[in-house]
């Protein structure tokens, strides 16, 4: 077993082991431990193991101070391992000379620390360089990843776009079969229409499925020809498509030549041409889907009335227009009937001064009087100009155009209110309007309202309501205005209606 570091045989006496500390022998010694027996011997290396721990702690055990005369003798037992072990020793000693050479022991020191210190620097440059590594294996493997998920992005937007190209496809061929039977995607009138468009589409739809179900039309199902039902089933779907061909395009012409008015005489047509396919086709039992029918007659009908909103909304247009016309019209007779009574209460004013001048009081007097009406007149033109709901109301009639139960109600704001009268009665009507009521209001926008909504039900055109004609007689229009309680100073039932009386006399005499 090897002796501890620093401690070596006594040269003197070969049973004991002595301290040396580099430079000289120190006085610490320690006996040899004795050899066991050769029966109970251990193998070397786990003998020797034992030795040298027994030595180091009793090198630990020896005090500072301890001479060499104070250690126990070698045994007896045990010679031949010592001397074993002092060659062993004296080896190593002998190659530690050759390499480092007799240094001092603090160049022994200054040694070991470089070599620790190398040994640190190669740790550390050992773990650096693992460090690196691991982080440029992370980064490629973060990097690989990364172009994995762009790859299986990449695969995931292709697949997309295939699903669409053959969704796409799908649709196309659906599209090519629906259109084998007479059924297109052309411009609807509805589809501009915000209110329409959501149940046009429902509409198209679900016109669409129907064909492409084959749900659209209905034939015999165990028609025969030449003996084959083989060729009875083609004959049947041939004779079937090119009928529901014929009726998709009559649908189609239907939406198309439909009028705001004409939505009865449209559906009409339709139907016909049901009727007709249906007796073509009586030898296969060939009919169209009642179902069916009625989305095409749906069709036709959202046309209709998107036809009906636009003809509404060009006679609102018109009668806006017309209401603004008006509306000018009376404010440029106010602003000239302003403008003349200025330049006659100026004349007035002159004259007066020159009547007091000469002193001519009577005169002057009656110049103040017509000044004082000239003032009133302004006034009443300002009143009219700053408040847009007083003119004029009237109610007038035309027998000869309209019979002896109808009159229109409406209001002016015009200084000569006859003269809106007679522009109705101008060249829309062949004779002139009767008028059995026309007063000033201050509030004739109010009295207008009131009566058409008393008689909204009774209303000649319920789609332009700017169009102001009723089916009522001037006695109902009065008793409204009593119950009211409405001022009116003049009011006729009867009038002579002298230009129809006119016309009609030789007719009759004759």
């Amino acid at each position: 077993m090897t002796a501890p570091a620093n401690w070596y045989p006594d040269p003197t006496d070969s049973s004991i082991l002595r301290y040396w500390d580099g430079t000289a022998w120190t006085h610490h010694t320690h006996p040899v431990a004795p050899a066991e027996p050769i029966a109970n011997e251990e193998p070397l290396s786990r003998r020797e193991s034992r030795r040298a721990e027994r030595t180091v702690e009793a090198v630990h055990d020896v005090p500072a101070g301890a001479s060499t005369e104070s250690s126990p003798d070698i045994p007896f037992f045990g010679a031949r391992k010592v001397a074993k072990e002092l060659a062993a020793r004296v080896a190593e000693l002998e190659r530690a000379q050759e390499r480092y050479g007799m240094l001092e022991l603090t160049e022994l020191d200054s040694e070991k620390s470089r070599r620790r210190a190398e040994i640190a620097e190669e740790r550390a440059r050992w773990q650096h360089d693992v460090t690196t590594r691991t982080e440029e294996e992370s980064a490629r493997a973060a990097s690989s990843r990364a172009v994995a998920a762009e790859i299986d992005d990449h695969i995931a937007l292709r697949r997309r776009e295939l699903e669409d190209v053959q969704s796409q496809i799908i649709g196309v061929r659906q599209t090519i079969d629906i259109q084998e039977l007479g059924l297109y995607d052309y411009e609807h009138p509805a589809e501009a229409s915000a209110d329409l468009a959501t149940r046009l589409e429902v509409t198209r739809s679900r016109i669409k499925a129907a064909i492409r179900d084959k749900k659209a039309a209905r034939a015999s199902s165990g028609f025969t020809f030449n003996g084959s039902e083989a060729q009875g089933r083609k004959f049947v779907s041939d004779m079937t498509k090119i009928l529901l061909r014929a009726y998709n395009a009559e649908a189609e012409n239907c939406v198309k030549t439909v009028r705001a008015g004409s939505l009865a005489v449209a559906q009409a047509r339709l139907s016909k041409a049901a009727e007709m396919i249906e007796r073509q086709g009586s030898m296969i039992t060939l009919t169209i889907d009642p179902e069916y029918h009625h989305l095409r007659l749906t069709e036709i009908q959202l046309a209709n009335q998107h036809l009906q909103a636009l003809a509404r909304e060009k006679e609102l247009e018109r009668a806006r227009r017309e209401e603004l016309r008006e509306q000018r019209k009376a404010e440029q007779e106010l602003a000239r009937e302003h403008e003349r009574l200025d330049k006659e209460k100026a004349h007035y004013t002159a004259t007066l001064t020159a009547l007091e001048a000469n002193g001519d009081l009577e005169g002057a007097e009656r110049l103040r009087a017509r000044i004082a009406d000239v003032e009133r007149a302004l006034h009443d033109v300002d009143y009219r100009a700053a408040n847009i709901r007083a003119g004029y109301v009237y109610v007038i009639s035309n027998r000869g155009a309209f019979g002896d139960r109808m009159v229109k109600i409406g209001m002016t704001r015009r200084l000569e209110p006859m003269d809106r009268v007679n522009e109705l009665g101008d060249a829309s009507v062949p004779f002139r309007f009767d008028v059995h009521a026309l007063f000033f209001a201050d509030d004739a926008v109010g009295i207008e309202t009131m009566l058409h909504q008393t008689f909204s039900e009774k209303r000649v055109n319920r789609v332009n309501l700017r169009r102001e004609f009723f089916y009522v007689t001037p006695d109902d229009v009065l008793e409204v205005l009593r119950a009211h309680s409405v001022e009116i100073l003049e009011f006729r039932t009867e009038v002579a209606s002298e230009e129809y009386l006119a016309s009609v006399t030789p007719t009759t005499g004759a």
